[in-house]
């Protein structure tokens, strides 16, 4: 993907209009701060007194989580549908289990974002999904496609967040941002730390 230029930046901002529609914003790469993004955009957005929907794929109900203490104390749906990481810190669960919970969520957040309940959906670890190969690309761009047809869908501002690069989907996000892991004391062997990872 390339980066825009600095004059074509400065060219652009000249001729400023209003968005139409929902806005689709991804938050990707290595780095930390995706999950920490979309947190942001949710506070942000509740300080407009917007409903929004925080929905996460991966994280299972029992991972400890201050953000989304947080955000249930501003008023955020917070929903979580995962059945833990996969394949990694202790996990034994067998794959059709994290496959099935990642496809209900899915199926979730597209009757969530063609509701017209909320202003905002944030769709926590939904890229890290296809990742593991839960579910398809397909399977999130036709979400994308019934929100882009669909009258009270296409005014939903939708964030989606993970690590890698999907050109498909990436092609259908209005924002980009690619978080770089530079430093983290996980790579030095490290738990993560309360509060400031989680």
């Amino acid at each position: 993907m390339k980066t825009m230029s600095k004059s074509k930046r400065q060219t652009s901002v000249r001729r400023l209009r209003p968005f139409s529609g929902g806005v689709t914003v991804a938050y990707i790469g290595n780095g930390k701060g995706k999950t920490t993004a979309a947190v942001g955009a949710a506070v942000r957005a509740r300080g407009y007194g917007w409903r929004v929907l925080f929905l996460q794929f991966y994280k299972s109900a029992n991972w400890p989580s201050g953000e989304r203490e947080s955000l249930k104390s501003l008023g955020v749906d917070v929903r979580v549908s995962g059945e833990g990481f996969v394949g990694i810190l202790g996990d034994r669960k067998e794959r059709k289990v994290h496959r099935k919970a990642a496809v209900r969520a899915l199926g979730k957040a597209k009757q969530a974002i063609l509701s017209g309940r909320y202003r905002l959906v944030i769709l926590d670890e939904v890229i890290s999904c296809l990742e593991q190969k839960l579910f398809s690309q397909a399977d999130l761009l036709r979400v994308l496609s019934a929100r882009a047809r669909s009258r009270k869908g296409s005014g939903v501002h939708l964030v989606l967040t993970g690590h890698e690069a999907y050109p498909r989907i990436l092609a259908r996000c209005d924002v980009v941002t690619r978080m770089t892991m530079v430093k983290h004391p996980y790579y030095k062997g490290f738990l993560a730390i309360r509060g400031i990872d989680y």
